[in-house]
């Protein structure tokens, strides 16, 4: 059953509030088992380099992350990646149109797995479509320019060469 629009905003918002300890104990209490996750980092086709990449803002909205979620029981990576995508940004990508990432999988010290997904859309015809819930504003930015992220996506990004932390990862 699928929440109405507004009723899933505030309890999206009520659950990023929650000290990150608290939510990981939620979601294990629902999901016990090792979380799975798909992430798609999506770029500018038509962008100069060093490129623009979609990034959304979600609750509590302080910091700015990539399109992701956790994968269904049995869903394939690049089907939750796609699916996540869509339901996040409002960018429909067919799965086989996600290239994945090396390394595809980075395991987090804190108890999940994140399969890495790329893809590139030419922005200035990929209109960007968010429920003002799960995530508040999605936009384009330049790779050189990038707003405060989070420290999640700082550190994913910094293992594919991008990002603030992409010359710490590299050394």
């Amino acid at each position: 059953m699928k929440l109405p629009r507004r009723l899933r905003g505030v309890a999206y918002q009520t659950f990023y509030r929650l000290p990150h300890p608290v939510r990981r104990r939620l979601v294990r209490l629902i999901v016990p088992k090792y979380l799975v996750g798909a992430v798609t980092i999506v770029r500018d086709s038509e962008a100069a380099e060093p490129g623009r990449l979609l990034l959304l803002r979600q609750p509590p909205g302080r910091r700015w992350g990539l399109p992701a979620g956790l994968l269904k029981k049995a869903e394939a990576p690049a089907v939750g990646a796609a699916r996540e995508l869509a339901e996040e940004s409002g960018v429909l990508l067919d799965p086989d149109a996600l290239t994945p990432a090396v390394p595809n999988a980075i395991i987090h010290p804190k108890g999940w797995v994140d399969t890495v997904f790329l893809a590139e859309v030419p922005a200035s015809t990929t209109p960007l479509v968010v429920d003002g819930g799960e995530v508040l504003e999605a936009d384009w930015f330049h790779l050189d320019d990038l707003p405060p992220l989070t420290p999640n996506t700082a550190l994913l990004l910094g293992v594919y060469g991008l990002g603030p932390l992409a010359v710490q990862q590299a050394s």
